[in-house]
């Protein structure tokens, strides 16, 4: 994760910029010195918030964030960079653009800047801080997606769900004046909104991402309302009800991004009380890949006061990588713990020789790492070679996992389609009727009926709305990269697990380059073909 550039790429300025011809090579280096020591202590910070949501760390999160905009936002060094890019080439070049992507959003007037930085602070300290309530007890989200996971008591789901939202009420308000702050900055630069400005800045094009979102659609609509109509009457068995009485509750977790045990394979009786630390450090040592450092510095288990999410990050570009999570023994955590770690190793691998902007990598690519990685906890080989599941249960698993992988595919995409059609009328017009627009978006994409007279943010219990806006759609790009990496690795490698030489593969032709290429030039470089839905649409079909 990457604080400093708020996750912004390249952009269409146009302006014309006199002045004198300057060195390149030199103009980055004097801004990076200036950047490199303020991202690490706001990343300090940001972390320590996570950590801890306390007053104290709220502050000083801001102090550091406002110190990194300010550097940031000098028009002298934004026009110096404008005048240097000209006469760049090659390395310099690329240098100098992702430098400008960072100074170009700053670009606004400072009350807007600081404003912006206050309150996404107090609303992520919000987040880490809340915990709901259920039998009049505070519970956490591990306790919450037991529920979800395991009850059978329709009544307890329900308020355990309901719980789940409760967040939700305490930061809508914020949420929605975030919006119009992100738009405000985004219209002094010239663009239409906070989205159309994120993904024209990301290397992207609206107009390519919502084609790429309607095949998702077209490709995903038939086959997850054939899996979904089989999970629904599954699920009305096991609740005792008619399947139209079913709602948001019967499902496996607060926003049915996951399959339920009823829609794939219930592993849970695998991870229970294993160790999923040791589980991930040993599935990276057979990549030849060395985690235990960053374990080391990371903070791995839940408490109150602490972020209930999980993150990497890279605090220094110097090895100062980081995991926070919230480990229980299942297979939801040993999958996140591995995604986290693919990060972790990817941050690692940047070439020590690059210039400091460049030891970074774009948020495609490295969450198509990320889920590569997570995605083992749920294939036979993973199971047999590092879980210790005896070989003729492995076996027997195989074709199972393999339909669940399918099913998982298919709810996280239609889950996609949710969250980034939302956020697109969030930012078109954050005044409007939020709480229906999510509703309808969730039947259309997800088939899942809203609760009878259901008026309330629920949209805002999503914490990426508040803190990573716009940021969903790169998951789904994400799992179309590990798709096509894990294809490529299978090809020259001979698969992922246990091999050596699929941790070379991917230090070698992923890692190392860094942000020297873009992201789908570096794919290309990998794979041998630029991105594509193929290896996707094939794991889709089990």
């Amino acid at each position: 994760m990457s604080l400093w550039r708020f996750g912004l790429r390249s952009c269409p300025y146009t302006g014309e910029v006199p002045g004198p011809v300057v060195d390149p090579a030199a103009v980055a280096d004097r801004l990076e010195e200036q950047i490199a020591p303020l991202h690490a202590e706001l990343s300090r910070a940001w972390w320590n918030l996570s950590v801890d949501a306390s007053e104290e760390h709220e502050r000083a999160r801001v102090e550091r964030d406002l110190a990194l905009s300010d550097v940031l936002a000098r028009p002298d060094q934004f026009e110096e960079v404008e005048r240097a890019r000209e006469e760049a080439t090659g390395l310099a070049r690329r240098r100098l653009d992702v430098l400008r992507d960072a100074l170009l959003p700053k670009q606004v007037p400072s009350e807007l800047r600081s404003r912006l930085i206050q309150l996404e602070a107090s609303v992520e300290a919000r987040f880490s801080a809340h915990r709901g309530s259920i039998g009049g007890e505070s519970a956490d989200d591990n306790r919450i997606k037991q529920i979800l996971r395991t009850s059978d008591d329709p009544a307890e789901r329900r308020e355990a769900w309901e719980a789940s939202k409760t967040v939700g009420l305490e930061v809508a308000d914020d949420v929605r004046e975030l919006a119009r702050l992100r738009n405000d900055a985004a219209r002094t630069l010239g663009f239409r909104d906070w989205f159309a400005l994120s993904v024209a800045t990301s290397e992207m094009s609206e107009e390519r991402l919502f084609e790429t979102l309607e095949e998702a659609d077209r490709v995903t609509a038939a086959p997850f309302a054939a899996w979904k109509h089989a999970l629904d009457e599954r699920l009305a068995a096991r609740y005792r009800c008619p399947v139209a009485d079913l709602r948001p509750w019967h499902y496996a977790d607060p926003f049915f991004q996951e399959v339920p045990a009823e829609g794939g394979v219930d592993l849970s009786a695998l991870f229970s009380g294993k160790d999923i630390v040791e589980l991930a450090t040993r599935t990276f040592d057979g990549l030849g890949l060395e985690t235990r450092p960053i374990l080391e510095r990371s903070d791995l288990f839940p408490r109150d006061g602490k972020s209930q999410h999980a993150f990497c990050i890279d605090v220094d570009r110097q090895g100062d990588i980081r995991v926070l999570a919230n480990v229980v023994p299942d297979q939801y955590w040993m999958d996140t713990v591995l995604h986290e770690l693919g990060h972790g190793v990817f941050d690692e691998g940047f070439g020590q020789d690059l210039p400091w902007v460049l030891r970074d990598c774009h948020l495609v690519v490295t969450e198509g790492i990320a889920i590569l990685m997570g995605r083992l906890a749920g294939e036979a080989d993973w199971l047999e070679s590092v879980a210790g599941v005896g070989a003729p249960e492995a076996k027997a698993l195989d074709g199972a996992l393999r339909a669940a992988r399918a099913a998982e595919l298919l709810v996280f995409t239609r889950w996609v389609l949710v969250m980034t059609n939302f956020e697109r009328a969030l930012y078109a017009d954050p005044e409007g009727d939020l709480d229906a627009c999510w509703w309808e978006l969730v039947q259309r994409y997800q088939l899942v009926d809203p609760p009878e007279g259901r008026r309330a943010p629920d949209w805002a219990a999503k914490i990426h709305v508040a803190v990573a806006p716009v940021y969903y759609h790169t998951y789904l790009y994400g799992q179309m990269v590990a798709s096509q990496l894990a294809a490529a690795l299978r090809e020259h490698c001979g698969g992922i697990v246990g091999r050596p030489a699929a941790g070379r593969f991917l230090v070698e032709r992923v890692f190392a380059p860094g942000l020297s290429v873009r992201w789908d030039a570096l794919l290309e470089q990998a794979t041998g073909a630029p991105l594509s839905a193929a290896a996707f649409g094939r794991d889709i079909a089990g």
